[in-house]
Order: C-alpha cells, then structure tokens, then sequence
C-alpha cells in the first residue's frame, strides 16, 4: 500500500516522495452466530490465520472440527461454524503482541508434551538465515514481523505479519489445513519471545524456538516448564540459549 511521505534530512532538506507501508486489517471472527473477537492482522492468507487462532485457544481439536471457514477480506469478517458449542464466555486477554493482540488465554504448558528431540546449531543457523531471505514483505517495507517452522530439510511453513502473535496463530493453522505435524520441529522468528508465543509453542509441539531478538522473562519460564529449547540472538556466528542448552547439539568439531 503507498503513501505519500515527507522525507526531511538532519541538513534541512525536504523532499516529497511515496513510501509503501503495510496493511492493517480489523477482521472480525464470528463463531457459531457469536462474535468472539477481532483480529488485527495483515489481510493475507486469512483462512490460516483464523485456523490457528481457534486451534491455539481450544476451539476446535483438528481439521474435521471446521463445519465451515469463510473469510470476507473486503469486509473483515471470518464466519465460522465449528462442531459443538462454544465454551463458557472466557475474559480475552490483551498480549503484549503488535497489532492489538488478543487471547481467551494463556496457557502456559497445558499443551501437549514437548518431543525429547535435539535440535542441531547447524538447522538453527540455516533456518533463521533462510527465514530471512524469505520475509518478503519485510525488505519491501518493514513494519511487520515473520515466524517459520523448520526441520532438517529447510523451512516447512512460513508467515508474515503485523502482529507477531499472528505469525504464530498463522503457522499452526497452515500446518492444521494442510495436515502438517508440528511434533518436534524449530520455530524461527523476527521478533520478541513472549509468554504467549512461548505458550502456543508448547501447544504446537516444537522443540526449540529461536530469534535474532531476546526472549522475555515469562517466555524463559515457560520454556523450561515445557521443556522447549529457548535460544535469543541468533547472529555473527553465535547464539545465547535461556532455556535447555542440553537439546542444542553442537558440531562435531566443538564437542
């Protein structure tokens, strides 16, 4: 999306110029006839993105849950009809996420059980180095956040968005519409580790989760409760890991 800008340089100089900038979507995600929030995201791939959104905050269990997912983008709204009734009305809560996060909850570890798996310094390095070749809509105009699941084999999915809870709730329900298991993976992202990433982490299944940026102090605790690799500042050849160093596996020549 342009628009016009006044570029003022430290000498005085002003220049009138055209600056894309992102996109910035209200979606409003009716449930069962029952309006239960709204999503402010980048208005791209929606279906994943309401898809995670209900996974993550325990809606629906899988892919055979969905009666219907219909996403109007020119009218920002997600109509959605799943099996069963809704839950008991939850108090949302607001996450420290960009684009006015939002959640029913924050559960902590009281997802699945975290894999036994190693994650090697190698994948860690390539994915969070492809993540970034990858962020398309960042290097056109910043302003917005990207997350990756990887494995051995290079990135599996990939997301980019306003929000970098968005990102997350993006990934998981991509994997959920194409049938991807999550058990065990990397999760790569741009931004901040925060306790409600760290949490829908733990939901998803992967081992590690690493970023270029710091994790916070909620986001440490919880990794160590759910046993997930937690690794900050992933760049010049280095990284730091906060929580579960033994699930780093670390080069041959090293050990």
């Amino acid at each position: 999306m342009s628009q016009k800008v006044t570029v003022i340089s430290v000498n005085g100089k002003v220049v009138q110029s055209e600056a894309e900038v992102p996109h910035e979507l209200p979606l409003k995600l009716i449930v069962n006839d029952v309006v239960l929030a709204t999503l402010i995201c980048s208005p791209h791939d929606l279906r994943f993105l309401v898809a995670g959104f209900l996974l993550l905050q325990g809606y629906v269990k899988g892919v055979e849950d969905f009666e219907m997912l219909a996403v109007c983008e020119d009218f920002g709204v997600a109509n959605v009809r799943i099996k069963g009734d809704l839950p008991a009305r939850q108090a949302p809560v607001l996450t420290s996420g960009c684009g006015g996060g939002i959640t029913f909850s924050v559960p902590g570890v009281e997802g699945r059980a975290v894999r036994n798996n190693r994650c090697s310094a190698q994948v860690i390095y390539a994915a969070c180095e492809e993540q970034s070749k990858i962020a398309g809509r960042y290097r056109r105009h910043g302003g917005i956040h990207s997350a990756a699941i990887a494995d051995d084999s290079g990135i599996l999915v990939h997301a980019e968005d306003i929000g970098r809870h968005n990102t997350v709730d993006r990934l998981a329900g991509e994997a959920l519409l194409k049938g991807l298991t999550l058990d065990g993976t990397l999760m790569v992202t741009s931004g901040r580790i925060s306790s409600e990433m760290a949490a829908k982490a733990a939901q998803m299944g992967v081992t590690a989760i690493a970023s270029r940026t710091s994790p916070t102090d909620m986001a440490v605790r919880i990794c160590e409760e759910a046993g997930i690799a937690l690794i900050g500042y992933v760049r010049g050849g280095k990284f730091s890991v906060y929580a579960h160093p033994e699930k780093i596996l670390l080069p041959e020549s090293s050990e």
